[in-house]
């Protein structure tokens, strides 16, 4: 899977993953429910370092559609909260 980190590009990301980054995103999810604001920071960090530590960069210059975005580690509580749908970052 193509996962992009909105302000950093592209990283490419075996889908073996994905179990581990739904559990992290779930965690997010209740932070932002609970307004968690330092359990939030904890957490999108460790869901941001998993995909790079994971992930291949791409290139700069590859344009490759995301299946999934990211925000950036300074995004606020709000900003994730406007990019999330019911179901969190990570589509189930």
């Amino acid at each position: 899977m193509i996962v992009r980190i909105m302000g950093e590009g592209q990283v490419k990301l075996d889908d073996s993953r994905f179990t581990e980054l739904n559990k992290l995103d779930d965690e997010l999810l209740e932070e932002m429910e609970s307004d968690d604001e330092q359990g939030f920071r904890r957490t999108l960090s460790a869901l941001l370092d998993a995909v790079r530590q994971y992930g291949t960069p791409l290139p700069d210059d590859s344009l490759e559609p995301s299946e999934l975005i990211l925000p950036s580690p300074d995004a606020t509580l709000d900003e994730v909260r406007d990019m999330l749908s019911d179901d969190g970052l990570i589509p189930g």
